[in-house]
């Protein structure tokens, strides 16, 4: 018998631990709530002993008259089937019985990029303060710049900009690569433009000078508050509150995920080829790419989507 609050609290912990982003671990602690208002509505105990074939059935019915969408549906059957793999592994649950819900697949949903127009608002907004302060607020900003430089240029995910390290930056006949090492996939290279080797060799000079040590800089990005510089590495929560900011300040719908998808727009609008975009966003061959097929078609952005000046 298992006190579920209790179990979930340690889950999330060791989400937590396992780099899990902001984010992520908030939409999990929120889906398993939704687990354990289903069991309130039903009467259940919050100490559960066990969970049978009838009451995972009740659950997907109750999932299914909720929430209409299968996207939502399907979070929240993974969130829960990872919570009771998590028990299994614990040994506090004998097996899991969330197996027995069927997946839908999940659904596509259509890109929305921010303007071309709007990405210039904001690398123009970030290059104006640079230019007006100094010290380590100056540093903050070439480093957010460098954030929305790499997922434009790259498509990185927020996950794998966290861990990139200055040893990923490596030299081209053409200029710079970013060296992208998922976690469960194998590593890759994207080719930089001439701007962001400009950009980089910027950050780079002011980001020595503030460096507090010990040792040699490690990880391409930086924790820090206005005072000091406070870790290696920029967190993915820490680029979330980034992009959040932007939004309030700028008032324009931009995320680290829309800017992914305006780099893709970027590589069609260059005509890159399907294989190659798949091959640099990191996904399978057969990954769809119909919906951004279709989205970049009926774009009327004028000009359509090019290399920034990070100037």
């Amino acid at each position: 018998m298992i006190d579920l609050v209790k179990t979930q609290q340690q889950f999330i912990k060791n989400l937590e631990m396992s780099g899990k982003s902001f984010n992520t671990i908030k939409n999990y602690r929120a889906d398993l709530q939704v687990f354990n208002r289903f069991l309130a509505s039903h009467k259940r105990s919050m100490t559960l002993k066990t969970f049978t074939v009838t009451q995972v059935q009740e659950y997907a019915g109750f999932l299914e008259k909720t929430y209409g969408s299968p996207n939502s549906i399907r979070r929240r059957v993974q969130a829960l089937r990872l919570f009771f793999d998590f028990l299994v592994r614990e040994h506090k649950f004998p097996d899991n019985p969330i197996k027995l819900v069927p997946v839908a697949a999940k659904l596509l949903e259509k890109p929305t990029p921010p303007s071309f127009k709007d990405l210039i608002r904001l690398k123009d907004s970030l290059r104006n303060r640079i230019n007006k302060l100094e010290g380590l607020e100056r540093l903050m900003n070439l480093r957010n710049l460098l954030v929305v430089a790499m997922i434009y240029e790259t498509g990185i995910k927020v996950s794998d900009l966290a861990r990139l390290e200055m040893s990923d930056i490596l030299p081209d006949k053409h200029g710079l690569r970013l060296l992208v090492r998922p976690l469960k996939r194998e590593p890759y290279s994207i080719p930089l433009s001439s701007n962001f080797k400009t950009l980089w060799n910027e950050y780079m000079s002011e980001f020595k000078i503030h460096w507090p040590g010990p040792g040699e800089i490690r990880y391409v990005l930086f924790n820090a508050n206005p005072h000091r510089i406070l870790s290696g590495s920029l967190s993915p929560r820490g680029t979330e509150l980034f992009f959040e900011e932007v939004r309030k300040i700028l008032k324009i719908e931009v995320t680290a995920r829309t800017v992914r998808q305006a780099c893709v727009f970027k590589w069609m609008a260059a005509q890159i080829g399907e294989s190659q975009i798949k091959e640099w966003l990191g996904v399978a061959p057969d990954y769809d790419l119909s919906l951004y097929n279709q989205a970049f078609n009926a774009t009327k952005e004028t000009p359509v989507y090019l290399d920034l000046n990070y100037a």
